[in-house]
């Protein structure tokens, strides 16, 4: 059985400053309530708006004109990585099911929110609890957090550390979200096994997108949306660089449980429950705390 591989032990920190937000209410003199975006870590969802505020499904035909050049050797991939996507992307309907399988992802997540913030015999709603990772915000600003049901010292002594699951978690065990961790946002130790082993759960009992063979994972979605920008511009006689050739795809990948690091393109030889990526600038880094080895 594999194990994982890696220990990772973060701090997380306090939460200081929240910037620009939507101002909500005040309490009183000096407890303003304020909105902002989180985006919950280490797991991906597919897509229901991409790119920006359009629906996936306005991306058939790209994809599929992607997946013809592809089998013409017009656009900037390795072969195998070609070779595993075509099948997805040929058949004109990849951002449909990309928008469906985000549709119902989000039903998901709403029903799980219904169900765990819920409080027996009693109409108010539970609270959520937040753990932030130690780097706070995305590109987008978005509060980069775990969240969880906030259930009481009297509930979580009898809970096993499965009942207390994240949403994230839940998310990863009804197979609407894939497993992404990137470094150095990785939950700690026992709970990336706890996510590892729920995600592969997941993928081999074919539980929710897992279910249909030609899924693309939400982050497989938006790398295919750019290659075909890439590849229209090249296909259009434009010049372009190395790295605009291949800023589709930057991400090194990780497999957890063996500690061997592959090149982008190369990521799909690591199971996707077993995962984690890194970005180029943190690679370095990465390899000497992490102890990795470039794979065979």
């Amino acid at each position: 059985m594999q194990k994982v591989g890696i220990f990772w032990d973060p701090k997380g920190f306090e939460l200081d400053s929240l910037g620009k937000k939507q101002y909500l209410r005040a309490t009183d003199g000096d407890t303003p309530y304020v909105s902002m975006s989180i985006r919950m870590l280490s797991i991906d969802t597919p897509e229901v708006h991409y790119p920006g505020r359009a629906k996936p499904s306005n991306q058939d035909e790209n994809l599929a004109q992607l997946a013809e050049w592809m089998k013409q050797g017009l656009a900037p991939i390795d072969e195998d990585l070609s070779t595993l996507l075509y099948p997805k992307l040929s058949t004109g309907k990849a951002g449909t099911l990309q928008e469906q399988q985000g549709e119902k992802a989000t039903e998901a997540f709403r029903n799980l929110i219904e169900e765990k913030l819920s409080k027996p015999d009693s109409s108010r709603k539970r609270s959520v609890y937040l753990r932030a990772a130690d780097e706070p915000f995305d590109q987008y600003g978005r509060l980069l957090v775990y969240l969880a049901p906030n259930y009481n010292a009297e509930e979580r002594a009898s809970m096993s550390a499965k009942d207390r699951a994240t949403f994230n978690l839940l998310m990863v065990s009804e197979g609407w979200a894939a497993t992404l961790p990137i470094y150095p946002s990785l939950p700690k130790h026992f709970d990336l096994v706890l996510l590892q082993e729920t995600g592969k759960e997941a993928v081999k009992q074919k539980k929710g997108a897992w279910l249909d063979p030609l899924t693309l994972t939400g982050y497989e979605f938006r790398m295919c949306v750019k290659l075909y920008e890439v590849t229209r511009k090249i296909v259009q006689g434009k010049r372009l660089s190395n790295r605009e050739k291949y800023s589709w795809i930057s991400r090194f990948c990780m497999d957890m449980t063996t500690r061997e690091i592959y090149y982008p393109q190369s990521y799909f030889k690591v199971k996707p429950y077993n995962r984690i990526f890194i970005w180029p600038e943190d690679v370095t880094e990465a390899v000497g705390r992490l102890n990795l080895a470039p794979a065979e």
